[in-house]
């Protein structure tokens, strides 16, 4: 299995209990989330976050085919930060840490790192070569773009 690491950064000019307020819904996920991705919820994302939380939703990975994926908020630090963890879906490893932090100015770093493996051992590279790493940076300039409609853009 060979472990990927996506990181990304973002200033929101917003406080952190505001942009936490946004993330600790997961109702909001089908917000940030492409539409070319067809994310459907399906269950568990009716009320705010918690340790322990299962929610269930299907994205489309290709045009027409559709997986079911489960995720587990493994640990939560109200204002901090965050982790889900993909339980059943389209990666053999998923960890995604979400952490958020006041600047001096009161705006809010955020941090985004995934841990990410796919199936198929070294064959298994042959699509995220191909797709998925590109995918993945398309999902996250995605949320990007509109976490800075909604919260504006730090500048």
């Amino acid at each position: 299995m060979k472990l990927h690491i996506l990181e990304e950064h973002q200033i929101l000019p917003a406080p952190p209990e505001e942009v936490w307020n946004f993330f600790a819904t997961p109702a909001n996920l089908n917000e940030i989330t492409p539409p070319d991705m067809g994310f459907r919820p399906l269950s568990g994302d009716g009320e705010p976050m918690f340790a322990g939380q299962i929610i269930t939703y299907k994205i489309a990975v290709f045009p027409g085919i559709w997986w079911s994926w489960v995720t587990e908020i493994s640990a939560v630090e109200p204002g901090r930060y965050f982790i889900d963890e993909q339980r059943s879906g389209p990666y053999c490893f998923w960890q995604h840490l979400h952490r958020f932090e006041a600047t001096p100015e009161g705006h809010t770093r955020m941090l985004d790192r995934v841990h990410y493996a796919l199936p198929f051992g070294i064959l298994g590279e042959i699509p995220h070569r191909l797709f998925v790493r590109e995918k993945l940076r398309h999902i996250f300039a995605f949320r990007r773009k509109t976490l800075e409609e909604t919260f504006g853009a730090a500048g």
